[in-house]
């Protein structure tokens, strides 16, 4: 009997829930907080430092938080999901827009690996051979 007390204690800590957030901490008024924003200082005083600047088009800083949740050994999931997009011209912010769990879109990753163009597929006793001669023994400096 013990032992059968003892396995199930052990199956139920295994299922503990574990909550750790990703990302920025925002505030729970964000919509407001994101509003009243005008520049970019007060901006990085508000948020932070963003994730993300586009390097194309219009310059757009990206902050991203999100609630990852561990519930023992199924796949973690995603809550409380939150992007906030603000398009910057110089030091003043023109817009902000933010977006939720329900404005995102679900993205499924595709299972496999992306074949890269005009790759050499070698077994292992290729790259075993191909590898001779290109590294120098220890010390040597070279």
């Amino acid at each position: 009997m013990k032992k059968i007390v003892l396995f199930f204690a052990l199956g139920l800590a295994a299922c503990t829930f574990q909550t750790k957030h990703r990302g920025y901490v925002f505030p729970e008024n964000l919509e407001t907080v994101a509003a009243d924003i005008k520049t970019t200082a007060q901006l990085q005083e508000e948020i932070g430092a963003p994730q993300v600047k586009t390097i194309y088009g219009d310059e757009v800083w990206i902050y991203y938080g999100s609630d990852e949740n561990y519930r023992g050994p199924l796949a973690p999931t995603y809550t409380d999901e939150t992007v906030l997009l603000a398009w910057v011209n110089g030091k003043r912010v023109v817009k902000t827009v933010v977006l939720h769990d329900s404005d995102l879109p679900d993205i499924v990753i595709a299972d496999g690996e992306t074949e890269i163009p005009a790759a050499i597929e070698l077994n292992a006793i290729e790259e075993l051979f191909n590898n001779i001669g290109r590294f120098s023994p220890a010390g040597l400096g070279q």
